[in-house]
């Protein structure tokens, strides 16, 4: 049993007996001690009493003249935002629920970054302590933009933006650089910078690095686990069990429903459904596809019975995934429940 992603604040959180997570004083002080939130030298009488305040109390009702006491502008903002957040989190009856809640209506009013956060303790939730190192490593593409490579031979990397950002502001060319630029799989059985079956349980002790890049063809290892925790999401959040295939190209002339992971898969999906032209180059933006077929129809409208659902992660113009793990909860076929 392996401990992980520590600074994710889910062990701040309790999970109810059916395994929604509830909740806790601890949970919402994590966000006081976020760099929006917390003191600083320059922090006034006035916002150093409110923290203390909510540090000692999270749910402590907050009035508006406690916040325009503060003098900082900005500091007031960001109370604001965070008051409005822990109210709506406070209303729902698990984190899952309100998660559920924010795709609903007129859109997220939630900060990006919270959202996040959310859907990075949700998979840590969903893995459980006995993960597979690489399943753990794909659960990192629900929560942080991965930037995409095609080195030689057609391999397709992903790596974490931010690392592969991060190294080149400083001017640094260690092994994430040099995957990138094509080198490191030439010899990588010496560079553990790139996670695979072999090497996999490196991945505990960096486990919050986030600089392990993966190959994201087709028949690698990555791409089956991330097929897990795209199972393991759905069951979680839906109760429904599926079973999602890898699959290099969709020649079903009966196609009836897709999922696009991402916003450019949606749009290469749906213009390819529509039978519209699609040029090569987008095309070659697709980095895998997926079939998922449910293994209880019952729980699905009867025109979508016996047929798959099929899906696609794709690069944006700026080669990066960006996965919306959402849409698997908001776009399946599913029958309403009466």
């Amino acid at each position: 049993m392996t401990n992980y992603w520590l600074n994710s604040a889910y062990q701040t959180l309790l999970p109810s007996p059916d395994g929604q997570l509830l909740v806790t004083d601890d949970f919402l002080r994590t966000y006081l001690l976020r760099p929006e939130l917390s003191l600083v030298t320059e922090s006034c009488e006035a916002e150093h009493l409110l923290h203390q305040r909510l540090t000692e109390n999270p749910r402590a009702q907050i009035a508006d003249q406690d916040i325009a006491a503060m003098a900082d502008l900005d500091i007031q903002e960001n109370y604001r935002v965070w008051l409005r957040y822990r109210s709506r989190l406070l209303a729902a009856s698990s984190l899952e629920a309100f998660y559920m809640s924010l795709f609903k209506g007129d859109g997220v009013d939630v900060p990006p970054l919270f959202v996040m956060q959310l859907a990075q303790i949700f998979v840590r939730h969903i893995l459980g302590e006995n993960a597979h190192p690489l399943e753990v490593r794909m659960g990192e593409i629900f929560f942080r933009t991965q930037k995409i490579t095609v080195l030689e031979d057609s391999i397709v990397m992903g790596a974490d933006e931010e690392v592969v950002s991060r190294n080149a502001q400083a001017g640094e060319s260690g092994n994430i650089m040099d995957l990138l630029k094509g080198k490191s799989m030439l010899t990588r059985s010496a560079d553990l910078d790139v996670l695979y079956e072999e090497n996999a349980a490196e991945y505990w002790a960096r486990n919050e690095e986030f600089d392990f890049a993966v190959q994201l063809n087709f028949g690698h290892e990555p791409i089956s686990h991330f097929c897990r925790v795209l199972e393991k999401w759905i069951a979680h959040f839906l109760g429904i069990a599926v079973r999602i295939t890898p699959m290099q190209q969709i020649s079903d002339p009966k196609w009836s429903w897709h999922v696009g992971l991402d916003a450019s898969a949606t749009a290469i999906l749906n213009k390819l459904y529509n039978k519209e032209s699609v040029e090569s180059d987008e095309l070659e933006k697709v980095i895998c596809l997926f079939r998922l077929d449910f293994i209880d129809e019952a729980a699905v409208t009867k025109a979508q019975q016996g047929k798959p659902v099929y899906m696609a992660i794709a690069a944006n113009e700026q080669q990066q995934l960006k996965l919306k793990p959402q849409n698997l909860l908001f776009n399946l076929p599913l029958a309403k429940v009466s």
